[in-house]
């Protein structure tokens, strides 16, 4: 019989510690309660915000799940990865791309303001609809930092009137405090390093 080498103790421990850690999280999971619709929001400066919130959309697409976005920003002659995608799966995707461009391209808030205006209204539909199971609101929160809608009338809708197993994903910079507050799940994207800074502008199939 060999010896047990410092290996075996290392590997002893570790499998007494991973026991230890699997019955704290089933004891964890067996607390939570069954299926919810969630409150998404993904924020912060950092890239990444739309793209994780696609990752979900796929998803559900994976699991025959329907889903709708509306884009606030975002223009319908923009031709996006994402649209290209998305469009091939008409069964499953409801997309509703709905904004004018950048405010700064626009420089008409009370343009800006109608166009959001409408494109809240269609995600309102979409959300109180039976098909959808996730609603994507894309740079809503750009929307709501220019204040072209009421932050109060947004958020009271979301936590008043949304479907109990709907789950809405919002995304933008600068998430208002107020719809933190109601999320389920709130993400910041920290900014480390961006391209842009560098003189490099934006790449096909990573920005768009």
């Amino acid at each position: 019989m060999t010896d047990p080498t410092p290996d075996d103790a290392l590997n002893a421990r570790h499998a007494e510690k991973m026991r230890k850690h699997k019955a704290a999280k089933d004891k964890m999971l067996a607390a939570k309660s069954a299926d919810a619709g969630l409150l998404i929001v993904h924020t912060g400066a950092g890239k990444g915000k739309t793209s994780a919130a696609l990752g979900m959309v796929f998803r559900h697409i994976a699991y025959e799940y329907p889903v709708g976005i509306v884009q606030f920003i975002k223009a319908p002659d923009w031709e996006t990865g994402e649209a290209i995608l998305l469009r091939r799966f008409p069964d499953l995707v409801t997309l509703h791309v709905m904004g004018e461009g950048f405010t700064w391209d626009t420089q008409d808030r009370a343009r800006d303001m109608a166009t959001a205006r409408s494109a809240w209204e269609r995600a309102k539909s979409m959300i109180l609809d039976d098909r959808h199971r996730l609603v994507l609101l894309d740079e809503l929160n750009i929307v709501l930092r220019y204040d072209y809608l009421p932050v109060n009338e947004v958020v009271a809708f979301l936590r008043d009137e949304k479907p109990a197993d709907k789950h809405v994903v919002v995304t933008g910079r600068n998430a208002k405090p107020e719809l933190v507050e109601i999320a389920d799940l709130v993400t910041e994207m920290t900014l480390v390093k961006h391209p842009f800074r560098a003189g490099i502008k934006a790449q096909k199939g990573i920005e768009y």
